[in-house]
This record gives structure tokens, sequence and C-alpha cells, in this order.
């Protein structure tokens, strides 16, 4: 069928086409995406599915530590909320803990609206020149 082929080349064009601030909200949304599925997963007593979602959510968190500037002083910063962000997914994991899960969410959704916040103000700032 067609229509799956035509979905994943429209996600790999936007993919590929994105700016690295379009690209960070993606990530940002990805792992809010993964958690959600976890927390439904362990409702439903899904183990499996839980796990595959959280270590995708964890694999975002990483990849957002891996990738800090730390020669900026707010890099620190991150890289505390992202080693914490790391151990709770690893708790939320062990435990298959909706509610560990839950706070990490709230986190997360907090820094992708930081982030988008962000992403607006530069653009209202580069169209102003």
């Amino acid at each position: 069928m067609a229509l799956p082929n035509a979905y994943t080349q429209y996600n790999n064009s936007k993919i590929l086409t994105a700016s690295p601030a379009e690209l960070t909200l993606m990530l940002y949304e990805g792992a809010i995406k993964f958690c959600n599925i976890a927390v439904v997963a362990i409702e439903q007593k899904d183990i499996e599915k839980a796990h595959i979602n959280i270590v995708k959510a964890q694999k975002i968190v990483d990849y957002f530590r891996q990738t800090l500037d730390m020669k900026y002083e707010v890099a620190k910063d991150f890289d505390r909320v992202y080693v914490y962000l790391e151990r709770r997914l690893i708790e939320a994991n062990m435990k298959k803990d909706k509610t560990i899960l839950e706070e990490v969410l709230e986190h997360l959704r907090s820094m992708r609206d930081t982030w988008k916040e962000v992403m607006r103000l530069n653009k209202e700032k580069g169209s102003v020149s």
C-alpha cells in the first residue's frame, strides 16, 4: 500500500529539512510520546512495551546530555537535570512505576514548552532585523 510509504517519506523529509532548533523540539516531543506510551503500557500490564518505550525516552535524554556544550554555564544546569531524568527513567523502568514516569513527563513538557518559547522569541527577533 502506498499510503504508509508516503507517510514515511513525509516524516523523513520533515526531519531532513528541519533546523537544529526544530530537531530539538522533535526530540522533546519524541521523549514525551515514548513516556506516554510507557504509562499506558504499564496500566495495561504490558511490561515489554513499557520497557521498550522507557528505553527510547532514556536514549533521547542521553543524546541531549551528550550534545551539551559544556563551555556554557547553563549546560551544567541542563546536565544536572538530564542526569536526574535519566536516573528517574531507570527507576521507573525497574519498578514499572507510572507515577515516576508522570513526574518525568512533567519535566519534559516544561522543557519542551520553554524550548518552544525560545524558538518563538528567536523567530520574532529575527524578523525584526
